[in-house]
C-alpha cells in the first residue's frame, strides 16, 4: 500500500480547488498531444492533490475539443492513483433540481466525434466498463458533499451528449424515457480512458438547470447555467477539501489498478512498438 495522488478534474464552474498547501502549476507533455491546461499540483493533508481546469483557465475550450486522451495520460504520468471529476450537469428528473448533487454510478454516451480509447490497431485491448466508477471513491465523495451541505443523490445514469448545442425537447423526453438522470457534454470519453489507465473514477455532477423536458419550464440557456454555477461551485470546493481530508493515510489497493491484467489480446509478437511507445504511461505496467 502507498498514499493517495488525486486527481481532481474541475468543470464548468470549477475552475480553483482551495486549500492546496504547496501549491505549483507544472507543465506536462503527452504523446498524446495538449492537454486543457497547466497541472496544479500540491497537498491537502496527507494527500497529494493534481488538479486540472476541463476546459482550461477562463474556459476556452468547448466539449468535443477537449483532447481527454492527453488529459488522462498526463495525470499517469504525475502519479495520480485516483481521480475525482466534478461536472456541471442537466437535470432529466424532478427530484434532482438545479443546486442538487449527484454521484454519478453508470453512463450512456451519445458522443460521437471524439477519440475513445487509448488503444487500437497494433495493441487492441477491451476493458469492462459495466461499472464504469469506483464505488470506493464514489463513496468518499457522497459523505464529502453531504459534509459541505448539498442536496446529493447517491446514484444515477449521466447521459453524455456531444454538444455543443443543448438538447432538442425530443432528445430530453427520450432520455428520459430510457432512465437518464442528469445529461452533460464531457464524461465520455473520460470516464472511458480513465478505466483504460487503470485510474479508479468517480464523478459528481453539480446540477444547474432542468433539461428543456418540462412543459412548465424555462428552455436551458447560458444565462441560467451561469447563474447556478457559482452556488454549486462554491460547495463543490468545500466537498473536495472534506473528500481529501477524510482519505486514510494508505490507499489500499483497487481491482481497477490491475485491469488490464485481463484486457489485453492482441499477441506480443503482433504488437505496433509505436503505439506502445505512446502507451508508455498508461499501459506500460502489462506491455513494458
Amino acid at each position: 500500500m502507498a498514499g493517495w495522488t488525486i486527481g481532481i478534474i474541475g468543470g464548468s464552474g470549477l475552475y480553483d480547488v482551495e486549500g492546496i498547501e504547496g501549491g505549483e502549476w507544472v507543465s506536462v507533455e503527452s504523446p498524446w498531444g495538449q492537454p486543457s491546461d497547466q497541472f496544479f499540483t500540491g497537498h491537502v493533508g496527507e494527500a497529494r492533490v493534481v488538479f486540472l481546469p476541463r476546459h482550461g483557465r477562463g474556459h476556452r475550450i468547448d466539449p468535443s475539443g477537449l483532447n481527454a486522451r492527453a488529459n488522462i495520460d498526463c495525470l499517469k504520468r504525475l502519479g495520480v492513483t485516483d481521480i475525482l471529476a466534478v461536472s456541471s450537469v442537466g437535470s432529466l428528473v424532478e427530484e434532482r433540481p438545479p443546486g442538487s448533487f449527484t454521484v454519478v454510478d453508470q453512463f450512456i454516451d451519445r458522443t460521437r466525434r471524439r477519440v475513445s480509447s487509448f488503444f487500437g490497431t497494433g495493441m487492441v485491448a477491451h476493458v469492462s466498463m459495466a461499472d464504469p466508477v469506483c464505488p470506493r471513491l464514489s463513496r468518499l465523495a457522497l459523505d464529502a458533499a453531504r459534509e459541505a451541505g448539498a442536496q446529493v443523490h447517491d446514484g444515477g445514469t449521466y447521459l453524455a451528449m456531444e454538444g455543443p448545442q443543448f438538447s432538442s425537447r425530443a432528445e430530453s423526453n427520450l432520455y428520459r424515457q430510457w432512465g437518464c438522470d442528469v445529461i452533460g457534454m464531457t464524461a465520455m470519453p473520460e470516464a472511458k480512458l480513465a478505466r483504460e489507465a487503470e485510474l479508479p473514477y468517480a464523478l459528481v455532477g453539480m446540477v444547474t438547470d432542468y433539461d428543456c423536458w418540462r412543459d412548465d419550464g424555462d428552455d436551458v440557456d447560458v444565462a441560467q447555467v451561469i447563474a447556478q454555477l457559482s452556488a454549486n461551485a462554491e460547495k463543490a470546493r468545500v466537498m473536495v477539501v472534506r473528500l481529501l481530508r477524510s482519505l486514510p493515510a494508505e490507499r489500499p489497493s483497487s481491482p481497477i489498478d490491475t485491469c488490464l491484467d485481463t484486457a489485453l489480446i492482441t499477441a506480443p509478437h503482433a504488437r505496433d512498438p509505436a503505439l506502445l511507445a505512446r502507451l508508455d504511461a498508461v499501459a506500460g505496467r502489462v506491455t513494458g
